[in-house]
This record gives structure tokens, sequence and C-alpha cells, in this order.
């Protein structure tokens, strides 16, 4: 197995460390991507971008903020002149980041049947995973000017040598890996015994995996690892669980978690010292109707308000905003 693997565990997960005064802080990804269909299938066509003017007004909010998003960006959106114009004038003014994130379904050479197993960029032949992820990133770097730095699997989906891919690519730090989550049921990765802190990804300290924060609060919070890997085919007893206040899975996201859950999972994150708290969500969530978390313009405000809440209680805490350029210069080697 290749030294680099993302899908598999560490076998010595090597802590990233950061110089003294770094501390705590908390990074928002957006999955900067095109609106599709969740429940059907997949198409290489067909795809919208209606929602990529929002991008404007939620960039504007980040800014009143005080808050550096990081918008991870796959194939519709680089080549979108609409989405060009909104987010290259922020990259530019530092005030937003540019990262790659690979659906490999819609992103060129189309070599491959599409379809489920594919969606996972990591099920494809490595000359394929490496053509459509090399011409995403130069296609990013013509776009927005920039050398992007990070990179997100589209649906989380790395294989054995997604990590030479990134060396190769300049990529510093992978953020594909989300940790708690299983998805091989759908021929995808299984997260579930990976590290939640930052890690290196092989002994020559070249990439750093990023993983995205789901923690486990409640009195088993610490066998709650354990416990969901027993109980991966048995959600009605998760769901038990949680009801009772036991075991509760909380993904660090505004889309189908509440502010109130979400709070509890900062904490749990805070206490167990995580260096970098990594917050996610899809563009497409932007506008009512194209995920099936926001519905409405109710559901819309509720987003925004979750974005709020967070973040006025990291600053309770003492947790700040930071971007991956601070983190790549905080990095002890």
């Amino acid at each position: 197995m290749p030294e680099t693997s993302l899908r598999q565990p560490p076998r010595q997960a090597q802590r990233v460390r950061f110089s003294p005064g770094f501390g705590q802080r908390v990074l928002l990804t957006v999955d900067t991507e095109e609106e599709f269909d969740w429940r059907g299938e997949f198409s290489k066509t067909g795809y919208g971008l209606d929602h990529v003017t929002r991008l404007a007004n939620f960039q504007e909010f980040c800014e009143n903020l005080g808050v550096v998003p990081v918008y991870l960006v796959d194939w519709p959106i680089a080549t979108s002149r609409e989405a060009i114009e909104i987010l290259r004038p922020a990259a530019a003014a530092g005030k937003a980041e540019i990262g790659v994130q690979l659906h490999p379904w819609v992103n060129p050479p189309h070599e491959e049947e599409v379809n489920a197993r594919n969606s996972f960029a990591g099920n494809l032949p490595y000359d394929l995973e490496r053509a459509k992820l090399l011409r995403l990133r130069d296609e990013i770097e013509r776009a927005f000017s920039i050398n992007p730095l990070i990179y997100r699997a589209g649906r989380y989906g790395t294989g054995p040598r997604t990590g030479d891919i990134l060396r190769e690519a300049g990529i510093a730090i992978d953020t594909s890996v989300r940790s708690n989550f299983d998805y091989s049921e759908q021929d995808g990765p299984d997260y579930s015994a990976h590290p939640l802190e930052p890690y290196w990804a092989g002994s020559d300290h070249a990439l750093i995996e990023l993983p995205v924060t789901t923690v486990f609060w409640g009195p088993l919070r610490r066998q709650g690892p354990a416990i969901h890997r027993l109980l991966r085919r048995q959600p009605k007893i998760s769901g038990l669980l949680s009801r009772l206040s036991l075991l509760e899975k909380i993904p660090l996201t505004p889309e189908g978690v509440t502010l109130e859950e979400a709070l509890r999972g900062i904490d749990i994150a805070i206490d167990d010292n995580l260096p970098v708290i990594v917050l996610s969500f899809h563009s497409p969530s932007l506008v009512p109707g194209h995920t099936p978390y926001v519905r409405s313009e109710d559901a819309l405000d509720r987003l925004y308000d979750w974005l709020r809440g967070v973040y006025a209680y990291f600053s309770e805490r003492g947790v700040a905003p930071t971007t991956v350029s601070e983190i790549m210069n905080s990095v002890e080697r």
C-alpha cells in the first residue's frame, strides 16, 4: 500500500504540530459545486448553476463576520464566468481562498462509465483520477490566478493513490477524510477509524490530512467510534442512543445539524484540544430547493443564523477563524 494512502487509517498517525501561538482555530470550507439531484442518478450533463449569484451575498456575510471562507471549487464552478467574477476578486484581496474539489462525473476527461461507484474519484483507475485532478487544478490556476493548496474529493472519495496525485499537484492539504463516517456500503471509503486531529499523510511531511470535524457527544462518547462501527447496520439503535442522550454523532455543518447540537459539538472539539476545527457545507444550499437541507427561505435563514451563532460562540471560547495560508505558515516540521 502506498505510504500516502488516505483511504486507509494511518498505522501510526503523526500529528501535525503548530507553532505555540497558533492555539485553536476554526476553518470554514464550502463545497462549491453545481446543483444536481442528490437522490437521482449521476450525470455529466443537466446540472445547474442558479445559486452562483448568491455567492456574492455569502462572501459579504463572511467578510462582516471576519471569516475567510475556503471555496473548494469543482469543474462547473471553475469554468463558470459568473463564479469567477465573484470569487476571483475576493481571493485576490485575501478575503477568500480557493481550493480544489473533484466531482469526477462532471470533470473531463470523460472516459469512465458514470455511475454511483465511479462518483468516488478514488475508485477510478489511477491514470484517470490523476488526469481529472490535474486538469481541474490547471483550470483553477487559470481561472483564479492562484496555486490551490487544499483539496477535497467529492463525496469524500479518496483512493489508494490520491495522496500521491496531490503531492504531484503541489497541493499541501487534503481535507477529504470525514472521520467517524463510513461510506463503504456505497462503495466509498470507510473513515470510521481515522483520527480527527490533523496528521501527516506520509513520513516525508509533504501532505497534511485535515479531517472534516465530526465529534461524539454524551456519556458514551469515548466509546463512540467503536459503538458506531458495531451498529453501522442498525441505525435504529444509534437513533435510540441519541434520543436517550447517551451517544450522539455531531458533524459541524449547518446542514442537518441544529445550532444547539453544534454548540455541544464545539465544546467537545475544544475540550479535546483539536487545533483546527473544520466546518463545511455545500454551496447549492444557498438557494432553497437545491439540497435536502435547505428547502425554504426560513431554512436558509437558519443556515445563516447557525453560522452567526457558532462564530459568536467560537469568539466566546477564544477560538479564532483561520485560513489555509495561516495553517501552512504555522506548521512545525
